[in-house]
Parts: C-alpha cells; sequence; structure tokens
C-alpha cells in the first residue's frame, strides 16, 4: 500500500494542499464552538500535518467496494446512554482533550500529544459531572497513546474493548468526546476505509513523527475529540479518535469534512497491556 504523505509545501503561490492533521487540543482560552481555528496536531498538543495528494486516488485496503450497513434501525440512544459514562474529558492546562475509562480504579487512556505538553495539573471530568486530579502512568509516543490514574477514583464503567479486526467497511459507529469543550458530544457514521496510513510529523525537529494503520470514518470529529471512543453498534470499542483530514492550507485552520481516523482498539489494547 502507498503512504499518501508528502512534504508541507511553502510559498503564498502554492495552491493549498488537502492535509491529514492531527488537531489540537481545544484551548478554553478561545471563544467556544470557534475552536477549530486552533487545531494543530491530532487533536491535542502535536502540531504539524501530513500532506495528502489530492491527485493521488483514495485507496482501501479492505474491499474496494461494500454494501453501506443500514443505520437507520440502530437505537443510537441507547448506545449513546451505555458507553457516555466511559468516555471522560481530560484538562491539561488551557486545554482538553478526551479519554476512555480502562477500569473501575481510574485507569483512562488517551492521545499522547493530550498530556504530551501537560506540565501541570490534569484532572478528568466524568460524564456525571465529577472532576479529579490525575497523574501520567506512562506514554508511548510512537503510538500516540497514554495511560493516566486519576486519584480517588472507584466505581468507575470501564470500556468494553472489541475487536477491531472484525471491523468491516461500511460498519456503523459512533465517535464520543468533547469537541470545542462540549463534553458528552456524540456523532455517527459508518467506516469509511481500513488500514489507512497516517503519519503526523513530529512538533520540531527533534521529535519524531507518529505512523499508524487507522480506521477511517466520517462520523464527524473535532479539536477536543483526540483520545475519545470510536464505538460500534453494540457499544464497543473499536477506536481511540486521533485525527482528521482537512482541505485547509495548515493544520491550524483544520476541521471536520467527514474524513476522520482511529487508532484501531486491537493496536491500542497491546499499548495499554505495555504501559499500565
Amino acid at each position: 500500500m502507498t503512504e499518501q504523505s508528502f512534504p508541507a509545501m511553502s510559498g503564498s503561490l502554492v495552491e493549498p494542499q488537502p492535509v491529514v492533521v492531527a488537531p489540537k487540543f481545544w484551548r478554553r482560552a478561545a471563544p467556544m464552538l470557534t475552536a477549530a481555528t486552533l487545531v494543530a496536531g491530532l487533536f491535542g498538543g502535536v502540531t504539524g500535518a501530513v500532506i495528502a495528494s489530492p491527485d493521488s486516488p483514495a485507496t482501501s485496503t479492505s474491499v474496494a467496494a461494500q454494501t453501506i450497513s443500514n443505520t437507520s434501525t440502530l437505537d443510537w440512544s441507547a448506545v449513546a446512554s451505555e458507553v457516555l459514562p466511559s468516555v471522560v474529558q481530560v484538562n491539561v492546562g488551557n486545554g482538553l482533550g478526551s479519554g476512555v475509562v480502562l477500569s473501575a480504579d481510574g485507569k483512562i487512556l488517551t492521545n499522547n500529544h493530550v498530556v504530551a505538553s501537560a506540565g501541570g495539573q490534569i484532572t478528568v471530568k466524568f460524564n456525571d459531572g465529577r472532576e479529579l486530579p490525575a497523574t501520567v502512568v506512562n506514554t508511548d509516543a510512537s503510538s500516540d497513546l497514554a495511560v493516566l490514574q486519576v486519584s480517588g477514583a472507584s466505581g468507575l464503567t470501564p470500556i468494553k474493548w472489541a475487536d477491531s479486526g472484525s471491523v468491516k467497511v461500511g460498519d456503523a459507529v459512533m465517535a464520543i468526546g468533547s469537541p470545542s469543550g462540549l463534553q458528552g458530544t456524540v456523532t455517527t457514521g459508518i467506516v469509511s476505509a481500513l488500514d489507512r496510513k497516517v503519519t503526523v510529523p513530529g512538533e520540531s525537529r527533534r521529535a519524531s513523527s507518529v505512523s499508524y494503520q487507522a480506521i477511517q470514518t466520517d462520523a464527524s470529529i473535532n479539536p477536543g475529540n483526540s483520545g475519545g471512543a470510536l464505538v460500534n453498534a453494540a457499544g464497543e470499542l473499536v477506536g481511540i479518535n486521533s485525527a482528521i483530514y482537512s482541505p485547509a492550507s495548515s493544520s491550524g485552520e483544520a476541521g471536520s469534512v467527514g474524513i476522520g481516523f482511529a487508532i484501531p482498539s486491537n493496536t491500542a489494547k497491546q499499548i495499554v497491556e505495555k504501559l499500565s
């Protein structure tokens, strides 16, 4: 499979190129609902973008064409009700991202770029309104994942895991998180493609780029969704939301255009076992 990644182009006469970006986590200093202007790294702290050639044909490494699942009969309200207690908001300084509950005693999975530049207090806000301090247990920059531990947490509802290897193009999915600081937001869509190569350059010359094979979805994902859940119609985690594609000429202008990416749950589960 050919990776659709090219160096960023500069110069005022160059036609703006579509970019795959990790939108920077939403900053509360920005006006509500205009946070898309603050996008930079995969919904968290990583700045930079992967340039996708607009002339390259979109490739799916799964099936060239499949019948799209009929989502009209799904009870998404029941799915949301079940999963929302397992999705949290991760507050980092003047910014925020999302996360999923791993254990009843407060282990949380999120994107590394959400907490990479924390440098101070991290708190986790739950769906019931509680907000508790948290610390970083471990991170893996190469996979853009991190595990947190919430202090004083108990009786939480861990996310249910799905086998991402069984996910098919056309499957119905729901994204849950805190886009633009709007906690508990849910959006629905389908799996658009599988094994999509996503690469985000490091924030600086010293920082390594992040690459992984992602699940592509048209469920709306925006800054603040980083680290949140992508679940199937059974309310099981199939991926960790982490990046979006945008036709903007820079990551700072990026917002959802219906092309989002999630780290597959099987990949995330393997990393969690190493980090916990």
